[in-house]
């Protein structure tokens, strides 16, 4: 409403839902190695955990136990990885012996890789040494280095709770002792709120003593867990949301949008989200003076709206 831009191009992110995975996957069991192949092409998992009791509806294991559900992924995917990499180590013995040397730091980050997980720990937990490792590490695409974000399903009762039943605080606990993140949400409220029309949600979510839908909750913990935030262009031509890693400095920022911009940075005209939206213009933002010019030690805040100045 402040530009009336010819477009608006919004942040996305993108959820593949993966059936659930039983134990054995690793092996083949269900659909196990496609399910665990998919997991492989993402950059997070979210693992959905039920958090509710209910006869009516049962669990495959008989009872509610969210740390167990947790475990018995997790130790799924610590399976398929050091079958990963046992077949890696067997291809790179081979080129170590022949003198390469970075086939022999590979061997040695993969022998350290498999004690460590064979010990039952996630491979993202390793310590790697520089740069060299961690694109190895990479290249390896192991399920146990992405960063998982547990989603406690509740019933309509408990998420008007403040405080947490023993199911979603178990999860929350074994989440932080993991290194990780979790989320509450009822998904069968989501359920209804996705059917609703716009003008109704807000209600909804009143009822519910609700600020926001729990989707909205899921990528703001998505984004942060991923070390992502974002930044805007604004024009008369288009509104668009950047996706760029936190801590990234403006001419970083500048070259999602082109190259050019990184390598010809000058410096950026900024301006803060909430400030346009409480003030309506960037004429009475200059006014005020809340309109500053940074260069290139900028590091660009979640937020931040930015005009580029460049020249190649």
């Amino acid at each position: 409403k402040i530009y009336n831009p010819k477009k608006i191009i919004h942040a996305t992110v993108e959820f593949t839902d993966i059936a659930g995975i039983v134990r054995g996957a690793s092996k083949g069991e269900g659909l196990g190695n496609k399910f665990l192949g998919q997991i492989r092409q993402t950059a997070a998992i979210i693992h959905v955990v039920r958090c509710f009791e209910n006869d009516n509806i049962t669990h495959v294991d008989g009872s509610v136990d969210p740390t167990r559900d947790a475990e018995t992924i997790e130790t799924e995917l610590l399976l398929a990885d050091l079958e990963t990499l046992d077949k890696r180590k067997h291809k790179t013995e081979k080129m170590a012996r022949s003198g390469e040397k970075i086939a022999k730091k590979e061997l040695g980050l993969i022998n350290r890789l498999l004690k460590h997980c064979n010990e039952g720990h996630r491979a993202r937990t390793l310590p790697v040494d520089d740069d060299d490792e961690k694109n190895i590490l990479r290249s390896l695409h192991l399920l146990s280095s992405k960063p998982i974000l547990y989603i406690a399903n509740v019933d309509e009762a408990e998420i008007m709770q403040e405080e947490r039943n023993k199911h979603v605080q178990a999860l929350f606990d074994f989440a932080e002792k993991e290194g990780n993140s979790a989320v509450r949400i009822c998904a069968s409220i989501e359920q209804e709120i996705a059917v609703l029309p716009d003008d109704e949600k807000g209600l909804f979510l009143t009822e519910y003593n609700l600020p926001e839908p729990g989707l909205h909750k899921v990528i703001h913990a998505g984004f942060r867990l991923l070390g992502l935030q974002t930044y805007f262009t604004c024009g008369e031509q288009a509104v668009r949301a950047w996706t760029i890693p936190v801590g990234a400095s403006a001419p970083k920022a500048a070259g999602e949008i082109h190259t050019d911009f990184e390598r010809g940075f000058i410096k950026a005209e900024i301006f803060q989200y909430d400030e346009i939206i409480k003030h309506g213009s960037e004429k009475t933002l200059s006014d005020l003076g809340l309109i500053r010019q940074e260069g290139k030690q900028y590091i660009v805040k979640d937020g931040d709206c930015i005009f580029f100045k460049f020249n190649v």
